[in-house]
């Protein structure tokens, strides 16, 4: 469990960090390319992911930041019942990861994004520090169900 929150407690206080560091930076200089596929920009997102929802308006941003919230409550349940580090570090993740972005949301009506990568033809949407801690946690999550499942370091 303490391993879950304090991850938890890294990722959230990291993302608001680096947003408002950014938020300044891209303010002051506009748009930046760093290298030939990556660049620093600040877009703002009041949808889910991919824009999904954008078009909601206000009810779709308290609908958003209900359903987040409710998602942390239910993965708050599961991290005390997690029986491994591998488990509670994922679950840490994607909580502090969600309070991010719903933070964002109740404080903005909208997530900040900045890190723009874009490569032989491909142009992925911009994403934030919350959303890595949200894939990374959902990636170990699955690592854990296929790699702990049927072995001796079982979560279930």
């Amino acid at each position: 469990m303490r391993i879950g929150l304090a991850l938890a407690a890294l990722a959230l206080v990291a993302d608001r960090i680096v947003k408002v560091w950014l938020v300044d930076l891209v303010s002051e200089r506009g748009p930046m390319a760093v290298t030939s596929f990556f660049n620093v920009v600040y877009a703002r997102n009041t949808g889910m992911s991919f824009s999904l929802f954008s078009s909601s308006g206000l009810w779709g941003r308290w609908l958003l930041v209900a359903l987040s919230l409710a998602i942390v409550v239910a993965l708050f349940v599961w991290l005390r019942r997690a029986q491994s580090g591998w488990l509670a570090t994922a679950l840490g993740l994607i909580i502090g990861g969600a309070l991010g972005n719903a933070l964002d949301r109740i404080l903005f009506g909208a997530v900040g994004d900045f890190f723009d990568f874009h490569a032989f033809g491909y142009h992925w949407p911009a994403f934030n520090v919350a959303d890595m801690a949200i894939f990374g946690g959902v990636a170990f999550v699955i690592l854990d169900g296929f790699a702990f499942r049927r072995g001796q370091g079982s979560t279930r």
